[in-house]
């Protein structure tokens, strides 16, 4: 494979500046620059470039060799085009451990401390103290981690660390340092059943969308939260909705939802037992420096002759 060019495609700066991702890589055996998606100047054009880092997928890409996201989640990328145009497409997956395991933690603690009516509370300047049996502690409750890749991998062991036990959810129910039991998908719903919290890290797929559906959530304690740092189309907001609303949950924690921004309409902004956030799950200043390890190392690969590591298709 050809990659002389690589490209730094502008719509990264969803997540950080494409100018630090630029610098970041100046010492790439390769050329390297900035370009503008669809543009037609001959200096910002993807049509120039063997290789684009991108956060959005455009037709023109696959007039490239190599294109490598800098989510981890690649939903958007047509892989089946991918693989029509023989173009290499890798993604993040990896960095977002630590940031997304931490914003998890955040969110169970937010919850158990009630933290998040203190800080609705400050805002009307409302000096009020829980009811006794309002705030308790998370360890020793038990949370189920539906997802055991990267991102599900950071999440357990915060969990662990504060003290939780903890089941998982995957494809093969292999034993996972960590956690107790680990059930297969079609167990879904006996996985949920004894959690304080259903953490959802699942990539979006065929196999995925829709998952947390009305029985998984009617198979969830009521005194249960549901988390998710997933994707939203992987729950019926509908029907998580409708959870809250009749008490069959207790709250959620949402960093993803079927449509983003989440519309103002939307009854989740009003739950005093939801936390909304606005798909920054993973957010953190160390983002760039992460996907540009990724970076290297790959275009030391593929000049190299060599497999790339995150391959996707």
């Amino acid at each position: 494979m050809r990659l002389d060019t690589l490209g730094i495609d502008r719509s990264v700066s969803v997540l950080f500046p494409p100018e630090s991702l630029l610098e970041n890589l100046q010492d790439l055996p390769v050329e390297t620059g900035l370009i503008d998606g669809d543009s037609d100047s001959d200096s910002n054009s993807t049509e120039r470039c063997d290789g684009v880092v991108t956060f959005e997928y455009r037709p023109s890409l696959l007039d490239t060799s190599w294109v490598h996201s800098v989510q981890a989640g690649v939903d958007r990328f047509p892989q089946e085009r991918f693989r029509e145009a023989n173009v290499l497409l890798t993604n993040s997956t990896g960095v977002h451990g630590d940031a997304i395991g931490e914003t998890v933690a955040g969110y169970m603690l937010a919850f158990a401390r009630r933290l998040h009516t203190h800080v609705a509370n400050q805002r009307e300047k409302r000096w009020s103290r829980p009811e006794w049996d309002e705030p308790w502690t998370i360890a020793g409750e038990r949370a189920c981690v539906v997802g055991l890749g990267s991102l599900g991998r950071g999440v357990v062991d915060r969990a662990t660390g504060l003290g939780l036990d903890v089941d998982g959810v995957r494809r093969t129910p292999t034993p996972e340092p960590g956690v107790d039991r680990v059930y297969t998908p079609d167990a879904l719903e006996t996985a949920v059943s004894d959690a304080r919290f259903v953490v959802l890290t699942v990539p979006l797929t065929s196999e995925t969308k829709g998952m947390i559906d009305a029985d998984v959530l009617a198979a969830m304690r009521e005194d249960a939260y549901l988390i998710n740092v997933a994707r939203g189309a992987v729950v019926d907001q509908r029907a998580l909705v409708r959870a809250l609303e009749d008490g069959g949950i207790a709250g959620a924690a949402l960093d993803v939802f079927e449509t983003e921004p989440l519309p103002e309409s939307s009854p989740l902004w009003e739950m005093e037992e939801v936390i909304v956030t606005p798909h920054a799950g993973s957010a953190t200043r160390q983002y760039g420096d992460h996907v540009a390890s990724l970076v290297a190392e790959n275009v030391r690969r593929i000049r190299g002759g060599q497999d790339p590591i995150n391959r996707v298709c």
